[in-house]
């Protein structure tokens, strides 16, 4: 799973990846275009059901299921037209399966706002204006070689006709998602190739003060107003906060965010939001040699889901036994679970549940 961060230079967009990713690869700085080079990092999901398992099992290692974030440049008003650094790192987010848009929704005088002034709505406007001028300009290439490519090609010509279709829906100011004809099958070759930025999940990452951590203030209002009119959602995060907490121990951690009245960190805000929105979900393995997490989309069948771990497991694949999370825990383990009658064995057409515990058989 790709997360792709997004914003306007000085909003706390490098600080938070530093923060949620634990190191400081994101050069966060007061002053715009700080972030040259699109940022990688591949984070561990928290489970706290990973360290429960282990707890039973006793394995060598634990391996939980990772989130890759990648955070480019800042974006400005104008850079699909070569305004600022940001737009030609679009490319890195394209690969991304969600984008994550941070908002700076809190007044500090020391701080540089590139547009001079704390507006989350207009900040909002302007991202998902370049993005949509990115994805313009991606399409009108691909209509270039289509046309040049038309002739006595019925396939293409159908191609050409839906990207027409949308280049005129996306010139009216309408993003990709909301596209009439996205079950076509034209279109679903373009995006497959082109990997539209308005057609990916966005939600919005509203970056306040400590103040605005505790009690939500105007700006974080304003915006959650605007996502809920929009159908999207908004997570409210400290992103200096957050990167304070970088050195803490997980107790620690917990009892200073309790202090403050928060349940769960940005890090742990952002990976629940990002299963939601996909639709992913966990199960797990649990062995002598390592306990591990695997994330897999819901509503996905055993032999695919034995296929991430191995593609002989969904070749060979016989039946999965299956013990759920709370069973595995409630009767200590595998051996437990077999003599409590609550292993079950399925076969192909079981579909994989959040937190089970499964091993798979198989013969290639």
């Amino acid at each position: 799973m790709k997360v792709g961060i997004v914003g306007l230079p000085n909003v706390g967009k490098s600080t938070t990846f530093n923060a949620l990713t634990k190191t400081q690869n994101a050069e966060a700085q007061n002053y715009p275009f700080c972030t040259i080079e699109p940022n990688r990092a591949v984070v561990p999901v928290p489970d706290y059901r990973l360290q429960k398992l282990a707890e039973l099992v006793k394995p060598k290692r634990i391996i939980p299921s990772t989130i890759t974030f990648v955070d480019i440049a800042g974006l400005v008003k104008g850079a699909s037209k070569g305004e600022g650094l940001g737009n030609q790192f679009l490319s890195h987010i394209r690969e991304t399966q969600l984008i994550l848009q941070i908002v700076r929704c809190f007044d500090d005088p020391n701080i540089i706002h590139v547009e001079n002034s704390v507006d989350p709505i207009r900040d909002v406007e302007i991202i998902e204006q370049e993005l949509l001028y990115g994805d313009l300009q991606t399409l009108e290439r691909r209509i270039s070689k289509l046309v040049k490519q038309v002739k006595g090609n019925r396939k293409v010509k159908g191609e050409l006709e839906i990207a027409e279709k949308l280049m005129e829906w996306l010139g009216e100011g309408n993003p990709v998602s909301t596209f009439p004809e996205r079950e076509r099958e034209e279109f679903q070759k373009l995006e497959r190739e082109l990997n539209f930025l308005t057609n990916k999940e966005i939600f919005y990452g509203a970056n306040v003060d400590e103040e605005g951590l505790v009690e939500e203030n105007s700006y974080f209002r304003e915006l959650k107003e605007y996502a809920t009119s929009r159908g999207r959602e908004v997570i409210r995060l400290c992103a200096k906060l957050e990167e304070e907490m970088v050195e803490m121990e997980e107790e620690e951690k917990r009892e200073f965010l309790e202090s403050l009245g928060v349940s769960e960190s940005g890090l742990e805000q952002v990976i629940r939001k990002a299963f939601q929105k996909l639709e992913l979900i966990n199960f797990f393995t649990a062995g002598k040699e390592e306990v591990r997490s695997w994330t897999i989309k819901k509503g996905t069948k055993a032999p695919e889901g034995a296929g991430i771990i191995h593609s002989d497991f969904e070749r060979g694949f016989i039946r999965a036994e299956v013990i759920s999370y709370k069973d595995f825990i409630k009767y200590g383990g595998e051996q437990g679970a077999k003599e409590a009658g609550v292993m079950r064995l399925e076969g192909r057409d079981y579909l994989i549940q959040d937190g089970d515990v499964i091993h798979f058989r198989f013969n290639v």
